[in-house]
């Protein structure tokens, strides 16, 4: 009989993965560009990209979402190359914190792709 042992996850906030409507609008070393965000926590976000970034760039995002206008810093925490980078924010203006927890309301309302398969 096999025993599965629970691995206690790194991180400090819950993920809400498989987005289907949340893109970004980023800007990074002179480059602007719109990527799809795939997975977000009140932590960070995994952005598709396939643009190479060092771990440690730091990268301002706009979120184009129903909410409104969020914008926010984040710093590059890990890559996968071919798919994107891992993020940790490292501010979210004061006046667009409240758009933001409408959003992570939003999503965690929202029935994930995996859960209604």
């Amino acid at each position: 009989m096999i025993h599965r042992i629970a691995v206690p996850s790194r991180r400090f906030n819950p993920r809400i993965g498989h987005l289907q409507n949340v893109w970004i609008c980023w800007s990074c070393k002179g480059r602007d560009d719109v990527s799809k965000v795939r997975d977000l926590s009140l932590g960070g976000f995994f952005l598709d990209t396939r643009t190479v970034r060092a771990v440690g760039t730091a990268i301002h995002v706009d979120f184009l979402v129903q909410e409104g206008q969020i914008r926010a810093d984040a710093v590059v925490v890990h890559r996968v190359p071919d798919q994107g980078w891992g993020l940790k924010f490292t501010a979210v203006t004061e006046q667009d914190r409240p758009r933001f927890a409408a959003l992570m309301r939003r999503l965690r309302s929202t029935p994930n792709v995996s859960d209604t398969v």
